[in-house]
């Protein structure tokens, strides 16, 4: 049956990605985030493609067909449809320097200095979230109240990090291009973060710089205190979840052989489902203490009701019959791996989202929170040889040489 607006309106979306027909090759997706994208299958030179025609209801139904007339009249005479369209827009390019034109160049004169994974998180910030908004805009036409828009578009998805971010990068593509003289001003200088966003009340965790780090792990090694509170500190440590999240951990959220903590929604701050990567060496721990803890509910039961997880204070307590007290929190870890990770060149996305600090509405909840998987888990795998290194204090390839 052919959609009507009614339909389209009434359609909801579900926990996959969603493709109702129009007829005739027309199609629209609704993504598991609820967007409504119009799509076109067809067939050129004996492949199959798909051709966007934009966003329900920006692009309405009527519109969606009338652009899939005039693409099959095209394919009618033997011209592929979105090579067409690429060709038109080289052109449209060419005879301006649009805002896209202009940071692509600035991005390629920048980058070389910059390690390849922060390099390659700006040019995929400015793809998903500037282009979209700027990229077509002529940039020395470009006013100050255009950007304000695109950076209140990414904070009301909750991302004020990534929007703060946004508009530095904005404020160096605009300088690039007065250099270059592609553009006479600067409009995102016009404005500073406090003025459009709002402030994210912090609460601020004793937490020790990172250069402190070995010594305090291997004060942990070596911890006299409960064997199940010295395995808390490490898993705190390789995982960097909230005190709450770890304490309140449970057994059957684990699943080792396939290294993932599930996290559910009741326990996490922003209440959606979380996914905790583990690396082997977590993997290895999580092991050892099953042994201890194992034939109960949770991973880290109370020292008089097993059935209550252990104090809130127990991780802090240890830290100060270490010597830390002031000066380290369980919390600190979570600042500590943060730092790191973007020192060396993680991507912020990955790292924010393994910190379940994403914002995230009900709909979209449980579609993000599986968001790039495997990259975290490389990263994740990557900070436990880091821990194993600072104890260590020597290449972890050579200490793994030495193991072998």
């Amino acid at each position: 049956m052919p959609l009507t607006d009614l339909s389209i309106r009434n359609a909801k979306p579900g926990p996959r990605l969603q493709k109702l027909s129009d007829g005739r090759g027309l199609q629209l997706h609704i993504t598991p985030a609820g967007s409504k994208l119009w799509r076109w299958a067809y067939r050129f030179d004996g492949k199959q493609k798909l051709m966007a025609f934009g966003v329900y209801p920006d692009v309405s139904l009527a519109q969606a067909r009338q652009a899939a007339d005039e693409a099959r009249a095209l394919l009618a005479t033997g011209i592929d449809p979105m090579e067409q369209r690429k060709a038109d827009k080289l052109m449209v390019e060419r005879s301006v320097d649009t805002f896209e034109i202009i940071a692509r160049e600035w991005w390629k004169h920048w980058s070389p200095a910059r390690s390849a994974r922060h390099a390659e998180y700006v040019i995929r910030r400015l793809e998903a979230d500037v282009f979209p908004i700027l990229g077509e805009r002529p940039i020395d036409e470009i006013q100050t109240p255009e950007v304000v828009t695109m950076v209140k578009g990414i904070a009301e998805r909750g991302a004020l990090d990534v929007a703060k971010r946004s508009l530095q990068t904005c404020g160096q593509i605009f300088r690039y291009a007065i250099a270059h003289g592609h553009a006479t001003r600067n409009p995102a200088t016009d404005i500073r973060p406090g003025d459009i966003l709002a402030a994210r009340k912090k609460q601020n965790y004793a937490r020790l710089d990172a250069k402190e780090l070995p010594d305090l792990l291997r004060h942990i090694e070596v911890y006299q205190g409960s064997s199940v509170t010295r395995l808390a500190m490490k898993l705190m440590a390789m995982t960097f979840v909230r005190t709450s999240e770890l304490i309140g951990a449970r057994w059957e959220e684990f699943d080792l052989d396939a290294a993932r903590w599930n996290i559910p929604p009741e326990r996490m701050k922003m209440k959606t489902p979380h996914v905790v990567l583990l690396s082997r060496q977590a993997v290895q721990l999580l092991r050892t203490l099953h042994t201890l803890t194992g034939h109960r509910e949770l991973l880290f039961p109370g020292e008089r009701d097993h059935r209550k997880p252990m104090s809130n204070n127990t991780i802090l307590k240890a830290l100060e019959r270490m010597g830390y007290k002031g000066r380290m929190t369980g919390h600190g870890f979570r600042g500590i791996a943060s730092t790191v990770l973007h020192e060396h060149g993680w991507p912020h996305e990955h790292i924010e989202l393994q910190l379940a600090h994403q914002e995230r509405d009900d709909t979209s909840a449980a579609y993000n929170h599986a968001q790039y998987l495997k990259p975290r888990a490389e990263m994740m795998q990557w900070w436990s040889d880091y821990l194993e290194e600072c104890v260590a204090e020597k290449p972890v390839s050579e200490l793994r040489k030495k193991v072998a």
